[in-house]
């Protein structure tokens, strides 16, 4: 609406910007009740009727105080009736239609602003507004429950308004409230950057917090181990310098299964976890050995552990079965195993290692704090505004 007249009363004011609000480009399209009005009398809506408009009835119900700002209106939207008891929107300013086009207009004649009292009403915005602009529509913003929530958008006639407005000085503060004022364009742009951060942020919580349940699973995982598993380790130390971890698997084949080797060729010593018990696996590999179970000729002394030295070492060998299938899983789970308990020569893997292939669930996040579209307005200016991980059990030789 054009910048209002010095003749005009304050009243007359509020009256004309109301009225020429509800036939204005942003409500009539949207307002069922009055497009159904102008399709009964060519366009023609009469007084009576308008003064049942709830904002309007609240500035006044005196016709004559409607006529009167009206006429003296520069705006030219309205047309009055020649008996002064019905208006309608001038013929030769009709709708715009509603396409693309329109719509991008509008984003760069739109601004927002945010810092007003969660209180504030619409007359107190429209009044700081006053001589800022010619201003069409505020659209007050509101939550899901009806509550302001202290922004509004506000559209002005022409592209070239809303810039004037973004450089004015007298718009950084509103009854002593900071203001943020943006163009519509660079608000949704500051939208946008903020959800790309939020959503990463979610997702990296969202990581950290199934590493730190892996990592409890785990350890609960490992003291029921502990706790469970006994009799399963047999130490060895002795003349082992040409001896592999290949040589063990195949002293006790058919005796008992080896689970874990942990030796390093050419050490002097080594542990052996077996599924199962320990030394009747070794009794029988003893046994079909002669009496005496050798490694390469080689006189080896063998111990099963028991008590906290049993624990210590079964707690060691988890370990580094987890850490093992940890870089495995980080090389794609296809490298070449290398080190302690992996493989019968160092940096390969043994012949009976199996592939583990692990499948994560993909997390998929919704897009947050979406813009609300607005509620259709009424007839008053606008004021809406997987499970826990296991122990991996890798046989590391055949």
């Amino acid at each position: 609406m054009a910048e209002t007249q010095e003749e005009m009363t304050s009243l007359e004011m509020k009256v004309a910007r109301q009225v020429e609000y509800y036939f204005g480009d942003h409500n009539l399209p949207r307002d069922k009740f009055l497009k159904e009005q102008v399709l009964l009398d060519d366009g023609w809506v009469t007084l009576e009727t308008m003064l049942r408009f709830n904002r309007l009835k609240t500035l006044t119900t005196d016709s004559s105080v409607v006529v009167s700002a009206l006429q003296k209106s520069k705006t030219g939207l309205l047309e009055i009736s020649e008996d002064k008891t019905k208006i309608r929107r001038s013929p030769d300013k009709p709708l715009p239609e509603m396409n693309e086009e329109y719509r991008d207009g509008l984003k760069h004649r739109s601004v927002y602003i945010k810092g007003f009292p969660l209180q504030s009403t619409l007359d107190e915005i429209q009044e700081w507004l006053n001589g800022k602009g010619n201003i069409e529509n505020i659209q007050m913003r509101r939550n899901l429950e009806r509550q302001f929530k202290g922004s509004v958008f506000i559209c002005f006639d022409s592209e070239e308004s809303s810039k004037q407005f973004l450089e004015r000085s007298d718009i950084k503060t509103f009854k002593d409230n900071e203001m943020i004022v943006l163009s519509r364009e660079d608000y949704h742009a500051k939208k946008a950057e903020e959800r790309k951060h939020f959503k990463a942020e979610t997702k990296a919580k969202a990581r950290q917090e199934k590493e730190q349940n892996q990592k409890q699973a785990e350890e609960k995982e490992m003291g029921l181990l502990l706790d469970e598993q006994t009799g399963c380790l047999l130490k060895f130390s002795g003349d082992l310098e040409n001896v592999s971890r290949e040589d063990f698997h195949e002293v006790f084949s058919g005796h008992g299964k080896i689970k874990w080797v942990d030796f390093t060729r050419g050490a002097k010593e080594g542990t052996l976890l077996f599924d199962g018990n320990a030394k009747e696996a070794f009794e029988k590999a003893k046994e079909a050995n002669g009496g005496e179970l050798k490694m390469k000729d080689g006189t080896v002394t063998w111990q099963v552990l028991e008590g906290d030295e049993e624990k210590e070492t079964l707690k060691k060998i988890v370990e580094a079965q987890q850490g093992s299938f940890s870089r495995s899983k980080g090389r794609g789970g296809r490298g070449r195993g290398g080190g302690r308990g992996r493989g019968g020569r160092r940096g390969r893997g043994g012949r009976d290692q199996g592939r583990s292939n692990v499948q994560g669930k993909k997390i998929k996040f919704d897009s947050d704090d979406e813009e609300e579209a607005p509620a259709a307005p009424k007839r008053e200016l606008k004021d809406a505004d997987g499970p826990p991980a296991k122990i991996i059990k890798t046989e590391n030789g055949s």
